[in-house]
């Protein structure tokens, strides 16, 4: 599912360099990337998403070479095969939670929504713990609550890659197991690729697959 090789990234100012010789996550994996703050965690999302670009080799994702693609492809790319889980959750205030979860589908145009993406919404809703919270905004439901339907918005396109940067590092312990819990077993049932940034080694042993990035990257 994921493959770079030989890449080079480094930021237009700064220090910052991220160096990764060679690195493959298979399909189906639960692979997690650790490291301290700073040594590229995140920066390793974005290059296989196409979100940043490396100064040098390839990045290989889904069978694309993402880093081969215009701006724009890798807009269209990263929209339609990759679900993204963020720390922050990153809903809308302003729609409800139906409508936070079917948010992708209004950013480009190859995403249909019709009557399927609203009824493949509507289960996952459901097996998150989440439907009868379906029309309430974002600001009436707990942290626990806002997160499962970050990972529902995530997933109700169907894509081949969800990577989560700290979706769980907002959260108290319990809720933190029952969330990681819902991701594994959505990730599972659909056969999608999960690639997640963790700072809490107790999860490790959760991962058919630790990465640790500050072997490659860093501010000197």
């Amino acid at each position: 599912m994921i493959e770079l090789r030989n890449v080079l990234f480094r930021y237009a100012e700064g220090a910052f360099s991220l160096e990764v010789p060679a690195l493959r996550v298979e399909t189906a994996a639960r692979a997690a990337a650790i490291g301290p703050s700073g040594s590229g965690k995140t920066t390793l999302l974005n290059l296989v998403s196409g979100i940043e670009r490396p100064a040098r080799g390839e990045v290989h994702t889904g069978g694309t070479r993402v880093d081969a693609l215009s701006p724009a492809e890798r807009r269209a790319f990263r929209i339609t095969r990759i679900g993204f889980v963020f720390q922050e959750f990153l809903l809308l205030d302003y729609l409800d939670v139906r409508q936070n979860i079917l948010y992708p589908y209004r950013l480009h145009p190859e995403l249909r929504l019709d009557q399927e993406a609203r009824d493949r919404a509507e289960r996952l809703a459901e097996g998150l713990g989440v439907r009868r919270l379906l029309d309430r905004r974002p600001d009436e439901l707990s942290q626990g609550e806002r997160q499962r339907v970050a990972i529902a918005r995530a997933l109700v396109t169907s894509p081949e890659l969800i990577l989560a940067d700290e979706p769980t590092g907002n959260l108290d312990p319990v809720t933190k197991n029952e969330v990681l819990d819902l991701l594994f077993e959505q990730c599972d049932a659909l056969g999608m690729t999960l690639l997640m940034v963790t700072h809490d080694h107790a999860l490790l042993d959760r991962f058919t697959q630790v990465i640790d990035v500050s072997k490659w990257g860093g501010t000197p």
